[in-house]
C-alpha cells in the first residue's frame, strides 16, 4: 500500500506541471488611442453653409484628400479632428470666412484574413471588431484551425508588428489576421 501511494505521487507530480500553460504572448500592438486616418478610408466632410463642398472623400494612396478649392490636404496618420482642423485652416486661407468643417469616417479601410478560415480575403471593418468577429466574417474556421489564438500583423509607425493574440483581441482597419493549423 505504501509503494502504491509513492508510485501515484511520482506519476501525478509531472502532470501537475502541465496544468499551468501560459496564454498567448503579450500584445505587442497598440490597442487603444484615437483612430488615425490612412489610405483607403472614406470620410464624410460637411462644410456648413456650403452643400457643394460637403461630400464623401477617399484618402488617396499618397495619404491626402483631394478637396475642392484647396487641392490635396495631407491626412495620413492624423485623427479626424486634426483633419477637420487642416481643412478648416485651408478654407480660411482666402476661400471662406469662418469655415465650419465636420469630418467623420464613412467607411473604414479593410482588414485581411488568411489561413485556416472558410474564405480568406479582404473584408470591411466594423467599429470595435474583435478577432472572433473577423473569423466569423470570413465564414468561420476550417476543420484543422487553431481555435485559441491567431497571429496578427499591424502597421505601427511605418513598421509591421507581429503578435500572437487571443480571439477577443480588438482589431483595427489594415490588420492582417493569420489563423494557423492546430498541431495535435
Amino acid at each position: 500500500m505504501r509503494w502504491l501511494r509513492l508510485l501515484i505521487l511520482v506519476l501525478v507530480a509531472p502532470l501537475g506541471a502541465c496544468a499551468v500553460t501560459p496564454g498567448p504572448a503579450t500584445y505587442l500592438v497598440e490597442t487603444s488611442g484615437p483612430y488615425r486616418l490612412d489610405t483607403g478610408d472614406v470620410v464624410r466632410i460637411n462644410v456648413y453653409g456650403d452643400a457643394e463642398l460637403s461630400d464623401l472623400y477617399r484618402v488617396e494612396d499618397n495619404g491626402t484628400i483631394s478637396f475642392p478649392l484647396v487641392g490635396p490636404i495631407p491626412v495620413r496618420g492624423i485623427t479626424t479632428q486634426a483633419a477637420a482642423a487642416r481643412i478648416t485652416a485651408a478654407l480660411a486661407n482666402g476661400f471662406m470666412r469662418n469655415p465650419n468643417v465636420a469630418l467623420e469616417i464613412s467607411q473604414y479601410r479593410p482588414f485581411f484574413i488568411q489561413g485556416e478560415v472558410a474564405a480568406s480575403g479582404q473584408y470591411s471593418y466594423q467599429a470595435a471588431m474583435t478577432v472572433r468577429a473577423a473569423i466569423s466574417t470570413a465564414g468561420g474556421y476550417t476543420d484543422t484551425a487553431n481555435r485559441t489564438s491567431v497571429i496578427i500583423y499591424r502597421p505601427v509607425n511605418g513598421e509591421m508588428v507581429k503578435a500572437t493574440v487571443s480571439l477577443d483581441f480588438p482589431i483595427q482597419p489594415g490588420d492582417t489576421i493569420v489563423v494557423l493549423d492546430r498541431w495535435l
